[in-house]
């Protein structure tokens, strides 16, 4: 099987960033650590290691799409290139900017289908992602004989993961794809 797998950068990192608050012991769930925005930001993501994971998912990695912002840096986004990810960034900051990320993300999705890029019979589609937004895409592409398995932590909205063929769970993978590895503690 091909793997396609696109990645949603922003919300990864950003709730990526919740788990470790809770993890800290900063907020007492999830809930709580959206709901009082409390981040622990000295999780940070490790590329290489990310792509490695996304690798080892039971096929041949084909192509792997990230959409973030800018900043960080472009020299930041070079690094994450070299890592083997195709960047596609927004510019940070501006009205509905991550609402952008997300239809460009379903866009490019829904084109490599139905151009033919992505043969349903050959290929597994990775959306790493946690947003409801993406439901409607995947309902359509999944009735349609596509198999998408949404790779996100476990607080990925429920009908997203309801919506995919197989959810991936990242929880067990967070330490493990923190930049500089595992903490000690």
């Amino acid at each position: 099987m091909k793997l396609f797998v696109f990645v949603d950068n922003s919300n990864l990192f950003i709730e990526g960033q919740r788990l470790a608050a809770v993890r800290s012991g900063f907020a007492v769930d999830i809930v709580d650590a959206s709901n009082r925005h409390i981040f622990d930001f000295s999780w940070n993501i490790d590329y290489g290691k990310l792509h490695a994971f996304l690798s080892n998912q039971g096929g041949e990695l084909t192509s792997v799409k990230l959409w973030g912002s800018i900043p960080p840096s472009d020299t930041f986004w070079k690094m994450v290139e070299q890592k083997g990810f195709d960047v596609r960034t927004f510019q940070r900051g501006q009205s509905g900017q991550e609402k952008k990320v997300d239809v460009a993300i379903a866009h490019q999705l829904t084109k490599d289908v139905y151009t033919g890029k992505i043969k349903k019979e050959e290929s597994i589609i990775i959306l790493v992602a946690g947003d409801k937004d993406f439901v409607p895409v995947v309902e359509d592409l999944v009735s349609e004989g596509y198999t998408i398995h949404i790779a996100f932590w476990n607080n990925a909205s429920r009908e997203l993961k309801e919506a995919a063929t197989y959810f991936i769970n990242l929880d067990s993978q967070h330490e493990q794809i923190r930049n500089g590895g595992p903490r000690r503690t």
